[in-house]
């Protein structure tokens, strides 16, 4: 039994805790090491910090993973170097339940520290292992006596000089999450300043101790709920060129994308990716948006059109649908990339002689997406253009002008408001009578806010101030049509391509037309 005695004591002052932390995140390495290399997609797919997908797509227990997952075995290795080295003093200094509890508190602080000011995909044990270094120097400050030489040695004057270099260091490179290692150890720090070396207090009850290390669990727990509800937010962006303001998370940002000269994303570059993109397509004429939403199958949607989401696998539509209460186009579509499926979901929202393209994608793999893009859908606005205030303004300056007048009544017809328009261009015609293209934007804006005759009569003026110009003759084309008469409609264009033969435009309704009209007998 005296033989037995000793070797069981160095059994049980071995630090199992720590070495099971260490064999644990080894072999967590050799697992995701041999799929290949840890790139960003890889880190996603295997628990990463991420922040969209922790606080949009539902997957909080992501603060726990990625104190487990490592780029490579450089980074493993170092980081468990020193967790080896400084956890085993911990732990043979503190009680065991002391020491996973600061573990658990570092690896949350660290992640919930990066989830809020550190927009990166990140993993490691890093902010665990700088934990244990502020628990070590709060150690070595308040219970030094107590320590043993080697324990003495590591939480010497030097230590804490050597973690702010080394914390420097990291904020002044790239591709270093700063953010987690400044939150793993001031976690250290703070939970250092609770626990009490095991030889002060060695009549201390099991239940007392327990007691306090699933306090400062539960603090931990609590810190990193907090920190993800706050980072749970949405914010409104607002596009003044096109006028449409929507509702998205707090941490999308604006980036490139093929739908859409607007466009945002929540800034992962493959797994995980959802977007947004808007456009407002000049069609020249009153916007269809059935006829916009087929295009958009025939080129976007190609089979073989590029694009990281892949080839589509169904499509659905068009539909009728709205968007901010208007009338629309919608289209949705499953496209097979080679990060898997994304969901597809496309409207096409006409307004005057633009119609408005709206797309957003999501990942199938994350369905809590579905909400987010159901609530970026409902608190969709779209406002006046800049193009537009910019003219209302310009008649405001130069009031009595004809040309600022012209340019505003242009505006409000070709985005969707032809009723307003009529005003500015009656004041326009009153100021230069002799103008065509004003009396010629006047008949299109009664025509499409339902005036025919009137419309016919502006059309007619235009023609006695114009009557070789195209644009006028044209104008006499609108009158014929709105009037349902197909054929007086031709002639007019015959008159009109005779003026300017060589306008693609004309030429193209002139074919247009004779395809719908029955010649006679």
């Amino acid at each position: 039994m005296s033989q037995d005695g000793p070797s069981e004591d160095r059994w049980k002052r071995l630090p199992w805790v720590t070495l099971g932390v260490v064999l644990v995140q080894f072999s967590v390495y050799a697992g995701t090491s041999s799929a290949g290399p840890l790139d960003v997609d890889a880190m996603v797919r295997f628990g990463a910090k991420v922040g969209p997908l922790m606080t949009e797509a539902g997957e909080p227990w992501r603060l726990v993973t990625a104190n487990f997952l490592h780029r490579d075995g450089a980074h493993v290795g170092l980081n468990m170097l020193v967790l080896l080295a400084v956890g085993w003093v911990l732990e043979g200094t503190w009680r065991r339940w002391d020491y996973a509890a600061l573990l658990v508190a570092s690896g949350l602080s660290t992640m919930t520290s990066s989830l809020l000011w550190a927009e990166e995909v990140s993993v490691g044990a890093s902010g665990m292992a700088y934990g244990c270094v502020g628990g070590l120097i709060v150690l070595g400050r308040r219970h030094r006596a107590v320590l043993s030489p080697l324990a003495r040695r590591m939480a010497g004057e030097g230590v804490l000089p050597t973690v702010l270099v080394f914390l420097w260091m990291g904020w002044t490179s790239a591709g270093v999450d700063n953010a987690g290692h400044l939150g793993g150890f001031v976690a250290g720090l703070w939970v250092g300043v609770f626990l009490v070396p095991r030889t002060l207090t060695p009549e201390e009850p099991r239940s007392v101790g327990w007691l306090r290390a699933g306090g400062v669990v539960l603090v931990a727990v609590a810190c990193a709920a907090l920190g993800v509800l706050g980072r749970s937010t949405w914010r409104v962006e607002r596009d003044g060129v096109f006028g449409v303001s929507v509702t998205m998370p707090r941490g999308w940002r604006q980036g490139a994308d093929r739908f859409g000269r607007v466009a945002f994303s929540n800034g992962l570059p493959g797994v995980g990716r959802a977007s947004f993109a808007a456009e407002a397509i000049d069609t020249g004429e009153p916007g269809d948006g059935e006829l916009q939403a087929r295009r958009f199958l025939e080129t976007a949607l190609a089979s073989r059109a590029p694009g990281p989401e892949g080839p589509p696998l169904r499509i659905q539509g068009p539909e009728p649908a709205r968007v901010n209460g208007r009338r629309a186009q919608r289209i949705r579509a499953e496209l097979q990339g080679p990060e898997g499926v994304t969901h597809l979901m496309a409207f096409f929202v006409p307004q005057g002689d633009f119609v408005y393209q709206l797309v957003f994608t999501w990942p199938a793999a994350y369905p809590r997406y579905a909400a987010v893009v159901e609530r970026m859908v409902a608190e969709l606005r779209l406002d006046e253009p800049a193009v537009l205030r910019e003219a209302r303004a310009r008649a405001l300056l130069v009031p009595g002008a004809g040309a600022p007048l012209h340019a505003l009544g242009t505006t409000l017809r070709r985005w969707g408001q032809p009723a307003q328009a009529v005003e500015p261009l009656e004041a326009a015609v009153k100021l230069s009578p002799s103008w065509v293209g004003t009396r010629v934007e006047l008949a299109r804006a009664f025509f499409e806010s339902g005036h025919v005759e009137e419309g016919c009569r502006a059309a007619e003026e235009a023609l006695v101030y114009g009557p070789s110009e195209a644009m006028a003759l044209e104008a006499g084309v609108r009158c014929e049509l709105a009037r349902g008469d197909a054929e007086g409609a031709l002639r007019r264009l015959e008159e009109a391509r005779r003026v300017d033969p060589l306008d693609p435009r004309l030429r193209a309704a002139e074919a247009a037309l004779r395809a719908t009209v029955t010649p006679g007998p």
